[in-house]
């Protein structure tokens, strides 16, 4: 904007603002006093080898650029040569900027190493007429996701932990942020002494939730604000998400969930759906999902089952899942089939043993993007599942290098790309192991997907029909690395849970 009503352009330059990102907190923001923006950009040269995102300020008027009492001919050149100023340092990613209420500070989040997605994300301030900027999260372990500012001396965020998101404060003063709500929370932001926010859990999609936080010293109970699917969702008998723990790989902790079908009868036996999480920084938890509903998993298609019940659904947060610390979130770097897959057979291992009514005769085995790598790895190395589901995963993690829209998430997972490499690269590609193929796989796969390109699962199933296992390919020619369209979404969960019944179904009989 600019005096006279004419059009200026904030962000110069042919790079885009804000650069690509799936959704979340704003990427710019714009002063209390509305004289700055602040954004996010990626300026390096290729944006397919950097997550170097950066914040910039610029002034959003030309009086603003130039001291007042200036002639009509300081503005004009101020209009024309006013540049944005870049204010981040980190070689990793800066994002979404946010003023204080009373306009002394901007903070952001900010990652240390450059090409690292999953690094954790921490919480900068900057005094912003010294210009010093401090990190409030030093001493927090966990990665910062939502965040808002409370009046003008803290900050309220999220940070995810063992499957939830809560609420947690951070004072100015750097010491470690204090947990306030155990739930899981996201989008923040506060109006006066009301926090609002997003809350969603398993068993519901999102819904606005407040809290008082005039005075952090005092309990605050978050209430519902808005009840759009109170009703619908009181009609459906969903089960509850049970967490629990077991030694994994490094005999560390690992955390897993679990679903039963509707109307569990313990004294009786029940297949298992082992669903397998992407990211591969990601993790399961009490939280909503439209594409990979473990409710909907555990109910499968009735109709299969003549009235004996439904799936028992068990999901592991493996070493490299997200909420459990940052040395835990980044060991999976370099390691994709090792600790991972010892976490997932040890789960594996301690639920069949812990609960009798599981029938270890009749799993399967599903996952997508990472959870499709990690399908396909299993499909090389175990013949303990009846059936497997991989939908987008790498099959060839040479082929996949030159096919990805995101090289720098390569470069990272395999520490170079694969002529530097070819060792780690040839060590955990799943494609190199199809002499041990011998499970019935469903292979799932979208033309649009830039991620993983398609030809990775044309590749799995042509090898598959040489082997003569037994397989069939779903195929999107309209979806890319996520199924979105909701008739897509009806018959990706028709095919995916007919798949698994006619392997795991009490009804089979034979192999």
């Amino acid at each position: 904007m600019s005096s006279g009503n004419e059009p200026r352009d904030l962000t110069r330059g042919d790079h885009d603002v804000p650069p690509f990102h799936l959704g979340g907190q704003d990427m710019y923001a714009i002063s209390p006093d509305g004289q700055e923006l602040a954004y996010t950009s990626n300026i390096d040269e290729v944006e397919a080898t950097s997550t170097n995102n950066e914040i910039f300020i610029v002034p959003m008027t030309v009086e603003s650029a130039v001291p007042s009492g200036k002639s009509p001919d300081a503005l004009r050149t101020a209009h024309a040569t006013a540049q944005p100023k870049k204010i981040s340092t980190s070689p990793g990613a800066d994002s979404t900027p946010l003023y204080s209420p009373d306009g002394k500070y901007l903070a952001w989040r900010s990652q240390a190493r450059a090409g690292f997605e999953a690094d954790k994300w921490r919480l900068f301030v900057q005094d912003r007429q010294s210009g010093k900027t401090r990190d409030l999260t030093e001493k927090f372990d966990l990665s910062v996701g939502s965040f808002t500012w409370r009046f003008s001396d803290s900050i309220l965020l999220t940070a995810e932990h063992q499957g939830e998101a809560p609420v947690f404060s951070a004072k100015l003063d750097g010491n470690e942020p204090i947990g306030l709500f155990s739930l899981h929370a996201d989008d923040l932001i506060t109006s006066g002494s009301t926090l609002f926010f997003t809350r969603m859990s398993y068993t519901s999609p999102n819904t606005i939730w407040r809290a008082d936080v005039s005075d952090l010293k005092k309990d605050s109970e978050p209430t519902a604000v808005t009840h759009l699917n109170d009703a619908l969702l009181s009609q459906i008998d969903m089960q509850p998400l049970e967490s629990f723990t077991f030694k994994g790989a490094n005999n560390d902790d690992v955390q897993g969930f679990m679903v039963t079908p509707p109307g569990l009868d313990a004294t009786k036996k029940y297949p298992l759906k082992f669903l397998i999480h992407g990211g591969p920084q990601g993790a399961w938890g009490d939280s909503w999902t439209y594409r990979w509903n473990a409710e909907l998993f555990a109910v499968g298609n009735p109709e299969s089952f003549r009235g004996q019940g439904g799936y028992v659904v068990v999901m592991i947060n493996f070493h490299g899942s997200t909420g459990y610390g940052q040395k835990f979130t980044g060991s999976i770097s370099g390691d994709w089939g090792g600790k991972p897959y010892v976490d997932l057979m040890k789960g594996l291992d301690y639920v069949e043993k812990t609960f009798p009514f599981i029938d270890k005769n009749r799993e399967a085995a599903l996952g997508a993007s990472y959870g499709g790598y990690m399908a396909n790895w299993i499909l090389g190395h175990t013949d303990r599942f009846k059936c497997i589901v991989s939908h987008d995963g790498t099959f060839n993690t040479e082929s996949a290098y030159g096919t990805t829209e995101e090289l720098w998430f390569v470069n990272w997972e395999f520490k170079g790309p694969p002529w530097k490499k070819r060792e780690l690269y040839r060590k955990f590609s799943p494609h190199l192991f199809a002499d041990k193929f011998k499970t019935p796989t469903l292979v799932i796969h979208g033309q649009n997907d830039y991620r993983l390109d398609v030809s990775q699962g044309f590749d799995l199933f042509t090898t598959l029909q040489a082997l003569k296992v037994p397989s069939k390919m779903l195929y999107f020619p309209d979806e890319g690395h996520w199924v979105l369209k909701p008739q897509n979404s009806r018959l990706w969960y028709k095919t995916v849970n007919d798949w698994v019944d006619q392997w795991c179904s009490p009804s089979r009989t034979g192999p």
